[in-house]
């Protein structure tokens, strides 16, 4: 019999299937006339009628009928053909029709298995005519749905697929070079198969692929790109704020220069865009799993990520912030399990290098996080102290940047910390009296000298804190001595290097910090406590409120004179003799904004 010619003929599903089964058997044995008419049907794909439609339906319904005569050889070119299509190309009746086919091929022959789940991941992201044609959501909810629904039926039917599917993900994660828009609906993909049915079997992949994502643009934005020339400027001038409202708000009256300004001008370059997005996408999904009382458990995962590709690449810049907003959700549980894992690694690590990262975080971290609750930020600046007390005791008093670069990192992170929260600790006295305990004063007055390494401007502003305070952190035989711009600290702190590496400084992602900027305490937040002229003790109890989070109460208020008078007659022999001068807080923290904004050097170096 010879073949019928499909263009010609009229034929009822039943006849067809029996010309399919016979053409895929003839195949075999080298009569292709009518298989290569089925391909070629399968194949065609751009201007089809409602008859070549209704033709196709019925041929992937024929060829379903008929897998288990496929072999994957001899039909190579029918699998080519089927395995090309693109869902987004068709209407929802070859769409049903096709993923139909794909779970019946998938479940006749596990070699089938991997192209199938190959095919349904390629159409993660749409052909560039999706993005030309502008068809909307609803193409891209029908098409995705039917993907994923898929993905779920095979691996019912499939059950190692799950195990397959993890690498063909990962396998086929777009570059960072790909389009934005691309990039962005694959990782939406991801992050729907983390939360969908097979969560529990591919969520931690998905989770720990979008990291390393996330961390490999980070590391293409150029520091260069966000450096201002002159390094050594102080630490606490590299802000970008505004209390008053929402950044599109800030400074009404100059319509030249607005908060968003150093924003857009930093986030036009490509790979920073794209990153900003990616990290939305993040954000909102961390808010999904909060919502849905599953953060916890994804929070786990992305700690292991967080030490394996975060804390070692010492060029991130922004990724880190997706541990800053999860802990933000749940500081209860999330909060506390960072900050716990970051102390860890400080007291017990083995890498000095990844020591002083997590320490840099960890300053970081209790210094920036508005949601933290004050005693917990006292107990894990206690855990570093201790770990430096216990250092001191086993030392001489060589200064040696290098050989001490852990210590060293610890000091500066504890007057790091201390120079956003020293007010908060004072105002609780049980928390006041713990920082006391804490014998701060063994170790900033040790022979190893930590203020002449640890960078100036924290040095600076700790003392300045600690005197305007009345409280003495340092042994009175040290207290008129010169701490500030020592040899030292320039081989310790310096462009790129750990010193000056303070991982949670404002974000300059636009839209990320609409995310951050609730849950982010501001340097003029801290200054704004006791840097205004005439503000007495009673308007500072005002701006603070529990031991939560920013506010807390001074512990001051219902103190008798001769209580105060006595703090002071403690600590005033001491501080008479700092000669430290303020810098001029109008040049420090006034004034406009710098018109580009630079964070923290990164340790490349080390």
């Amino acid at each position: 019999m010879g073949a019928p010619d499909m263009d010609e003929l009229s034929f009822t599903d039943s006849q067809l299937d029996f010309y399919v089964k016979n053409a895929l058997k003839a195949a075999i044995q080298g009569d292709c006339d009518f298989y290569n008419q089925l391909v070629a049907v399968i194949h065609r794909k751009e201007r089809l009628s409602a008859t070549d439609v209704a033709l196709l339906v019925t041929c992937l319904k024929a060829v379903t009928g008929a897998v288990s005569c496929i072999h994957i050889v001899h039909h190579r070119s029918l699998l080519a053909a089927i395995l090309g299509m693109s869902l987004w190309d068709y209407g929802t009746d070859v769409m049903d029709t096709l993923v139909e086919l794909l779970v019946a091929l998938a479940s006749s022959n596990g070699e089938y298995v991997d192209l199938c789940l190959e095919m349904l991941v390629s159409n993660f992201m749409p052909p560039p005519a999706y993005f030309e044609k502008h068809w909307g959501p609803s193409k891209k909810s029908e098409v995705l749905d039917r993907v994923h629904s898929t993905l779920n039926h095979i691996s019912n039917v499939v059950p190692l697929s799950p195990l397959r599917l993890e690498k063909i993900v990962r396998d086929k994660m777009p570059h960072i070079y790909v389009k934005e828009l691309s990039i962005v609906m694959y990782v939406e993909n991801m992050l729907r198969l983390e939360s969908g049915a097979m969560g529990e079997l591919v969520g931690s992949m998905a989770l720990v692929v979008l990291m390393d994502k996330l961390i490999e643009l980070d590391v293409e934005i150029a520091w260069g790109d966000i450096l201002q020339d002159d390094f050594q400027k102080d630490v606490f001038d590299f802000e970008l704020e505004d209390l008053a409202g929402p950044a599109d708000n800030f400074n009404q009256e100059n319509k030249d220069y607005t908060i968003e300004a150093p924003m857009q001008s930093f986030c036009s370059g490509i790979p920073a865009e794209k990153l900003d997005s990616l990290m939305v996408l993040t954000f909102e999904h961390l808010k999904y799993c909060f919502e849905t009382g599953r953060l916890v458990q994804v929070f786990e995962i992305l700690l292991q990520s967080f030490r394996i590709t975060v804390l070692t690449a010492y060029k991130s810049k922004f990724a880190q912030f997706v541990m800053f907003y999860a802990c933000s959700l749940d500081p209860e549980n999330c909060g506390k399990l960072f900050a716990d894992a970051l102390a860890d690694i400080f007291v017990n690590g083995v890498h000095p290098e990844w020591r002083m990262s997590a320490v840099a975080y960890l300053a970081s971290y209790l210094a920036r996080a508005k949601f933290l609750p004050v005693p917990l930020i006292a107990t894990m600046l206690e855990r570093v102290v201790d770990w430096c007390s216990k250092y001191c005791k086993n030392q001489g008093s060589d200064i040696n940047p290098k050989a001490h670069k852990v210590f060293y990192a610890g000091c500066q992170a504890t007057i790091y910390v201390l120079c956003f929260r020293m007010k908060q600790m004072l105002a609780v006295p049980r928390l006041k009296s713990q920082l006391h305990l804490m014998r701060i004063d063994d170790i900033l007055g040790h022979p190893l000298k930590p203020l002449q390494v640890c960078l100036p401007s924290i040095v600076d502003e700790f003392l300045r804190q600690a005197k305007e305070n009345r409280v003495c952190f340092l042994p009175e035989r040290l207290a008129d001595q010169g701490f500030l711009e020592s040899e030292h600290s320039t081989v310790f702190g310096g462009i790129e290097k750990l010193g000056m590496f303070f991982p949670f400084d404002p974000c300059l992602l636009a839209k990320c910090d609409r995310y951050v900027r609730p849950n982010y305490v501001y340097w003029s937040m801290v200054r704004s406590s006791y840097d205004e002229e005439g503000t007495s003790d009673e308007d500072v109890a005002d701006a603070y409120d529990c031991e939560n989070g920013m506010t807390i109460p001074d512990d001051r208020s219902g103190r008798s004179s001769d209580e105060e008078d006595s703090d002071a007659d403690e600590f005033d022999p001491c501080l008479e003799k700092m000669s430290i001068t303020p810098r001029d807080s109008s040049h420090r923290f006034g004034g406009r904004m710098p018109s580009k904004i630079r964070p923290s050097m990164s340790p490349e170096s080390l």
